[in-house]
Order: C-alpha cells, then sequence, then structure tokens
C-alpha cells in the first residue's frame, strides 16, 4: 500500500470566529505519486484549502499531516523551510519575477532550498532540462519573464514548481488563461513530468472537463462539508 503524501481529518478553517467555516473537510487522504483534482465554485475554499497544505495557514481544528509531518506541530519558520524543501507550486497568476530570465525564474526554488537543489544534481541543466520537456524553446530561456507569451510563463512557472523532484506539486487553476486545447497539452506536460519525479499533484480547477486527466476528485462546495 502507497504511503499518504497527503492526510486530512476533521479540518476546520474560519477566517474570523464569528464566521462560517471557508473549510470544512472530514477527511482526505492522497497518496503519494497520485493526482488529486480538487474542484468546486468561486468561495468555496479550494485556494484556501491550498493555503492550508502548505502550512500558510493553520486550521482552527483538525490535523493536516503532509509527508507525514504534522504542520501544526512546527513553528513559523521551520513550516517555511519545510514548503521550500518539499512542495512546489503553481500560482493562478504565475507569480513570476519579471525582470528576471524564464531561467533564472525556474532556478529560484534552488537558491531557496539546499534540498531542492541537491535533489536536482546541476540546478541549471535540469531547469533547461525541464523547459524543454514543458515545450518552451531554448531561445526563450534567456528571455525576462515579463516579456514572454502567457502561455511561455505557464510552461516556467511549471517548470519552477518542478525542479528539484519536490514530493508535492501543488497547482492554483493555472490553466484558466487558456484554451481547452493548451490546457489538455499543459496538463498533461505538467503530470507526466511529475509522475517522472515521483511527485503527488493537487491541482484546483473550477472546470470539471479536466478532471479526466487525474487520478482522484474531490468537490468543495460552499457552506458545507466536504
Amino acid at each position: 500500500m502507497a504511503a499518504a503524501a497527503i492526510r486530512i481529518d476533521d479540518l476546520v478553517f474560519r477566517w474570523r470566529p464569528d464566521a462560517a467555516p471557508a473549510v470544512k473537510l472530514a477527511k482526505l487522504t492522497v497518496d503519494a505519486g497520485k493526482s488529486l483534482f480538487l474542484h468546486g465554485p468561486s468561495g468555496a475554499g479550494k485556494s484556501t484549502l491550498l493555503n492550508l497544505l502548505g502550512g500558510v495557514l493553520l486550521p482552527e481544528r483538525g490535523r493536516i499531516e503532509v509527508l507525514g509531518q504534522v504542520l501544526g506541530d512546527l513553528p513559523a519558520a521551520r513550516r517555511d523551510a519545510f514548503r521550500a524543501d518539499h512542495l512546489g507550486f503553481v500560482f493562478q497568476q504565475f507569480n513570476l519575477l519579471p525582470w528576471l530570465s524564464a531561467l533564472d525564474n525556474v532556478l529560484l526554488p534552488c537558491r531557496f532550498s539546499r534540498r531542492r537543489a541537491q535533489r536536482a544534481g546541476e540546478p541549471d541543466a535540469a531547469a533547461r532540462r525541464l523547459l524543454a520537456a514543458l515545450d518552451l524553446d531554448a531561445a526563450a530561456h534567456g528571455a525576462p519573464a515579463g516579456e514572454l507569451s502567457v502561455g511561455q510563463q505557464q510552461r516556467v512557472a511549471a517548470a519552477r514548481a518542478l525542479i528539484g523532484r519536490p514530493e508535492i506539486v501543488i497547482a492554483d487553476e493555472p490553466t484558466s488563461a487558456l484554451d481547452a486545447a493548451r490546457q489538455d497539452a499543459f496538463i498533461d506536460l505538467l503530470l507526466g513530468e511529475a509522475k517522472a519525479a515521483g511527485s503527488t499533484v493537487v491541482f484546483v480547477s473550477h472546470d470539471l472537463r479536466l478532471a479526466a486527466h487525474f487520478d482522484e476528485k474531490l468537490a468543495l462546495t460552499v457552506g458545507a462539508d466536504a
């Protein structure tokens, strides 16, 4: 039986003590190497749950265990280090540094995490290989990220998340700006690279059509238990 990469029990998170729960989740287990499609309408708590999985937020109640570590047991600085070492993020707006080249953006996790740098082997070569595997032309590797097209920036963001083979890759609606054909192609590339690295993927989207690419799916609904 595969080990659990993510395990959640009796999770409740509120933004204010008097507010309704932003996330209420009785149980979730994602095995190592699997891919989870997380969907639901706006306001259902999808991005909030991703921040809880990354240790950016802590629950009001319940237990979140990531790679065997209970995140609530760690002080803030150690949660930051754990996140840098073990999680790769693809954000909806990509969050690239526009003045840095595509290649230097991909290398950023290796500068913040010695573990990721070691797992990458030769980080520069690993970054170039990932960009090539994600269909970014070599001519664009040295271009400032702010000058790249949306599709090119998306590939840079994915390579940045994947470098150093993090055990978990979290993607927050990274395909929302693309047409259907480009969405499918990007997801196939992302999942293919994650599978090669043995990474678990948690992918958020409101588009249920994309769920067929993933091993498992979970629906979050506004104001209801998941």
